[in-house]
């Protein structure tokens, strides 16, 4: 029988479950004879019982997302039974540290696995622009690194963004065409006390970096801000990134694409109390000075 000291260890040590998020990637893994779940809804009910437990006796658990295709991956290189209980813990312990995840704190189950893909998201984002901006080189022309530069470009595009918008709560949402399907990062912004804006360090990188890959690249993209300051009406305005610069939007375009269904193509009854307008100059730093790499 566990002793005081024993039990008191145990809820000091920080545990991690990799979890199927979903009914496909479930179907996957009952393949295993050593998978001990037959149902989707029984194995949820199973985890989110586990988690619980964990934070009732004081424990910390960190939750991951489990990917059965990389999960065999992950055996084949190192030389792990794939159907074997000891893989499926050494492969929790590597994605608890390389990979997305999100602490337990009794949020609905469903709730968590929401952030939890929704973080897997960022990362892999995160991950891609960084590395493809990495990847880009010097330019054959002046020899400066052409993702350097244009992270340098779009780090000074968002400053001279958040110094012409309206005081209050901005949200920023930028996209850029990549293979093989669009990047999109989101920034939120909120004014405190003092009536500063802190920007959040993560997003803003996040931010950043993809911008920063649709000028370099020169591709089709957009970046749209929408700022909320009480007593007012909102204020949605935006550029579109091309040609390694930002371009203005019309009040006309903003509105087309707020108020446009994005699979179908239909038309969105316009939001009440929002103004769709063209959005401040932000002066030279919106285009290129000629050169392009």
């Amino acid at each position: 029988m566990a002793s005081a000291k024993q039990n008191s260890m145990r809820r000091e040590i920080a545990g991690a479950i990799a979890l199927l998020t979903d009914e496909h990637d479930f179907t996957a893994m009952r393949g295993y004879r050593t998978f001990p779940f037959d149902d989707y809804e029984s194995y949820l009910s199973e985890v989110e019982s586990v988690l619980r437990t964990c934070a009732a006796e004081g424990g910390h658990a960190t939750v991951a997302l489990f990917d059965p295709e990389e999960y065999v991956e992950f055996c084949s290189e190192m030389g792990l039974d794939p159907d074997a209980l000891a893989s499926r813990t050494r492969y929790t312990a590597e994605v608890a540290t390389t990979s997305a995840t999100l602490p337990y704190e009794g949020q609905p189950l469903a709730e968590l696995v929401r952030d939890l893909i929704d973080e897997a998201v960022r990362m892999s984002t995160w991950e891609y622009a960084f590395t493809a901006l990495a990847r880009m080189g010097s330019c054959a022309t002046c020899g400066e690194e052409i993702g350097r530069s244009a992270f340098a470009r779009a780090t000074e595009m968002l400053a001279r963004i958040m110094d012409t918008a309206a005081p209050g709560k901005r949200n920023l949402v930028c996209s850029t065409s990549a293979a093989p399907e669009t990047l999109v990062a989101v920034l939120h912004v909120d004014e405190n006390s003092e009536g500063k804006t802190p920007l959040n360090e993560r997003e803003t990188l996040e931010f950043t970096a993809v911008l920063a890959l649709g000028l370099a690249r020169h591709g089709a993209g957009g970046l749209v801000m929408r700022t909320s300051t009480p007593g007012i009406a909102d204020r949605v305005y935006g550029w579109r990134i091309s040609e390694g610069g930002l371009w203005p939007l019309t009040a006309g375009e903003v509105f087309d694409a707020y108020c446009t269904d994005v699979q179908s193509g239909d038309i969105i009854s316009p939001e009440s109390d929002v103004d769709y307008c063209e959005p401040p100059d932000l002066g030279g730093v919106a285009h290129s000075d000629g050169h392009s790499h």
